[in-house]
């Protein structure tokens, strides 16, 4: 007989298939020159779009696609690394170097990420629920909380 925590705990794809969709995906990207890959977040639905960070140990841009959903004028998506337990490298390199660049369906920002904390990480939690009714299911499968990120756009110093 089976407990309750393997019956409602979500089977995830084994790593390689992860691994396999996002070069599927970055492949997409890159052959459509940008025309496939990017989509809008809705009501009830995440959207896709391009971070591009600068590493933190080469200095060297890197980009990813992550998931994301809007929250006034600033973007938000989780420092998951396909549920993993391993921090997402492009998570870390923004605990390093904060400015980024995000490309969405309607064009590029420029942008500064910071975790979200206390009522504000809760409330986005929250909404994350709403779009995807596993997600703490999911999360539940990582050895800690997993990390709400704000994507804000960047204030640009005046010259």
């Amino acid at each position: 007989m089976t407990n309750e925590r393997e019956r409602t705990s979500p089977r995830l794809p084994p790593r390689w298939f992860i691994r396999l969709a996002w070069s599927v995906h970055r492949g997409l990207y890159r052959v459509t020159r940008g025309r496939v890959g990017l989509w809008r977040a809705r009501s009830r639905r995440w959207g896709a779009l391009r971070l591009t960070t600068t590493g933190r140990r080469t200095g060297r841009r890197r980009s990813v696609f992550v998931g994301y959903f809007e929250d006034g004028p600033h973007l938000v998506t989780l420092a998951m690394n396909g549920w993993g337990a391993a921090e997402p490298a492009w998570w870390l390199n923004l605990q390093a170097h904060p400015d980024a660049e995000v490309e969405v369906a309607d064009g590029p920002r420029r942008v500064t990420a910071r975790a979200a904390a206390g009522d504000e990480r809760a409330r986005l939690w929250a909404r994350w629920r709403e779009i995807d009714a596993n997600l703490d299911a999911y999360a539940a499968l990582r050895p800690y909380e997993t990390t709400v990120v704000i994507l804000q756009p960047r204030i640009e110093p005046e010259r």
